[in-house]
């Protein structure tokens, strides 16, 4: 219905083109179209005051750049496959149109991988992580030919014994904790000595049991490392990427033959929230694991990669109407309808996951910068945490100003939070300069409301929805 009423492109269409005259910067080239994008959807009512407060948007001009990068920067003469994280955004029609760039994927539940298989990818091209693999999810693995990253011990056991019954195409081998320290954020850190994640290299005899493992079983043809997503230092990537390798390297000297042949360093390259600019890049980051991991582009080895956030977060961004304003003590409070339910890392954890905020009058024309006042930019949920920004010096926010929340394609809007059984905004995506692609319509919770909830009149014609569309307990 909404493709007759919009100049936007059926969700199936996903459209992927790189116009002409756009070059390849470390410059978001999202950050020169927010503003028109915004006007954009506001005149097509994508975003309006009262049918869709919120709206969400992925500039696929903007992603094609970044994945073109990516797919160029590592070394021509290494295999790579460089796969897509999808738990970083799960929308199917995300992950397809990525897939269609020439990326592969990486997922860590049973949901994701039915997300995965719904782009028509060989199954071949999806890596399956998670710490906690039941023996059901292993046997659908085993039979599609999904790579396996083995997370411990007593999982390898398991897919020992379903391998017996199983004929596989899969590729096999343990996710390794190099247990080298954590990050700047030590929740999203899975190197340091007690992480969740992976063979704790360094404790007891686990990496003499590792190796044994190799050696007694063939199939074990590849290792994978990922230190941790978001606040660690690319030396820690890099450390261990290099440790990943000679590892590798120590296992088919020791067998005399190349059995590990593919080596797994996971992704977390870091995001800059704090500006535009795309800082580090794919290049930067291929440039100090040629130079410090050499044997990992020795050419003895396919690589692969799982980046997610540094793939879309900055090639997203989130829009919501302020739907008032009050003054508090010392600053000005801003309600828009962007809150826990979009940006939950954001609420729970803000000193490690800050946003931007940008304000823009009704029109979507920029407010003017030069008068500032300090603001808390609240969200709609009914807990007073529910702050995205705490104490910020923006223009001064009035009533029916919109919001705009930068580098927020990953883990937000994606990754809804079903508090106050709030709707979950529409997600676009935009291509040139007025096509809209409906990646995820807004839709409220659907075991509550009826499709069209609350625009229906009942047959009295008052404004109130019809009785029997109502949950039965709300009767």
């Amino acid at each position: 219905m909404i493709c007759n009423l919009y100049h936007i492109l059926p969700t199936t269409d996903v459209l992927i083109t790189h116009p002409a005259g756009k070059e390849n910067t470390t410059m978001s080239l999202l950050a020169r179209d927010r503003h028109r994008i915004i006007s954009e959807a506001r005149d097509q009512g994508l975003l309006d005051p009262d049918t869709a407060p919120i709206a969400a948007f992925i500039d696929w001009d903007s992603v094609r750049t970044g994945v073109d990068e990516l797919l160029h920067a590592f070394p021509t003469h290494v295999p790579v496959s460089h796969c897509f994280a999808v738990k970083a955004n799960s929308i199917p029609t995300v992950v397809s149109g990525l897939v269609q760039m020439g990326l592969a994927t990486e997922v860590a539940s049973d949901g994701e991988l039915a997300v995965a298989l719904s782009t028509g990818i060989d199954p071949g091209r999806i890596v399956f992580d998670s710490p906690a693999k039941t023996r059901r999810e292993l046997a659908s693995a085993l039979q599609l030919g999904v790579s396996i990253n083995i997370d411990n011990f007593q999982e390898f056991d398991r897919i020992r014994e379903l391998k017996d019954q199983i004929e596989s195409t899969s590729q096999l081998g343990f996710r390794v904790n190099p247990q080298i320290g954590a990050g700047s954020i030590k929740e999203m850190s899975t190197a340091s000595d007690y992480s969740k994640f992976g063979v704790a290299l360094k404790t007891g005899t686990n990496r003499q049991e590792l190796i044994q493992a190799y050696l007694d079983h063939p199939w074990l043809n590849q290792l994978h490392c990922h230190v941790g997503s978001q606040g660690m230092s690319l030396d820690s990537m890099v450390t261990g990427a290099k440790l990943l390798s000679e590892l590798a390297t120590e296992i088919n000297e020791r067998v005399g033959r190349t059995q590990v042949h593919t080596l797994d360093i996971g992704g977390g390259l870091p995001v800059n929230f704090g500006s535009d600019e795309r800082t580090p890049t794919f290049t930067d980051y291929a440039h100090l694991l040629a130079e410090h991991a050499p044997l990992l582009f020795s050419g003895e080895f396919t690589v692969k990669t799982e980046f997610g956030r540094s793939i879309l977060a900055k090639h997203g961004f989130i829009a919501s109407f302020v739907e008032y304003t009050k003054d508090a003590g010392d600053r000005r409070i801003a309600i828009s309808h962007a809150g826990a339910q979009v940006a939950t890392r954001t609420i729970f954890m803000p000193a490690a996951w800050p946003l931007r905020v940008e304000v823009l009058d009704p029109t979507a024309a920029p407010r003017d910068p030069e008068r500032t006042q300090q603001h808390d930019v609240a969200g709609p949920c009914c807990f007073s945490g529910d702050v995205v920004a705490h104490r910020i010096q923006l223009p001064r926010v009035e009533q029916g100003d919109i919001l705009v929340f930068p580098d927020t394609g990953a883990y937000y809007p994606s990754n809804p939070f079903s508090y106050n059984s709030l709707a979950q905004p529409g997600v676009y995506g935009v291509t040139g300069h007025e096509t809209f692609t409906v990646l995820r319509a807004p839709r409220e919770d659907p075991s509550l409301f009826s499709p069209d909830w609350p625009l229906r009149l009942d047959q009295g014609g008052t404004n109130q929805p019809m009785a029997h569309s109502w949950p039965a307990a709300l009767l």
